[in-house]
């Protein structure tokens, strides 16, 4: 990442074409000669949960890892992450996301977690 340049933050980011409040995501791009190298970062409130690269010339991830929630990071994963919202009623409070040993990996609002199971 050192070597990224920050580009842009959004925050309550979009994925599957949903506003996930709490989602925060940091985008860092470099140029690769005639390509620009991206990453987006994608944290649910203070838990780092995700990486995804590629180019920003493709339409798709290249790559993603997910971050294992004991510390270090699953193995990079081909594509994009495989994700799905967990939801209260028609309410986004968190999401959970596939590592590529085929684990899920949860991440949820503690407001809205509490005393609940989470399901994904």
């Amino acid at each position: 990442m050192s070597e990224f340049e920050p580009h842009r933050i959004e925050f309550d980011a979009t994925l599957d074409g949903m506003k996930v409040p709490g989602l925060r995501a940091e985008f860092f791009r470099r140029s690769e000669g005639d390509r620009i190298a991206s990453v987006g970062r994608y944290f649910f409130g203070d838990q780092e949960l995700l990486l995804a690269w590629g180019y920003v010339d493709e339409e798709h991830c290249r790559h993603n890892a997910v971050r294992d929630p004991a510390g270090g990071w699953h193995p990079a994963a081909a594509g994009c992450p495989e994700v799905e919202l967990i939801k209260d009623g028609q309410a986004v409070i968190g999401l959970a996301v596939r590592a590529a040993g085929g684990n899920w990996v949860r991440a949820v609002r503690e407001q809205c977690a509490a005393g609940k199971e989470a399901g994904g």
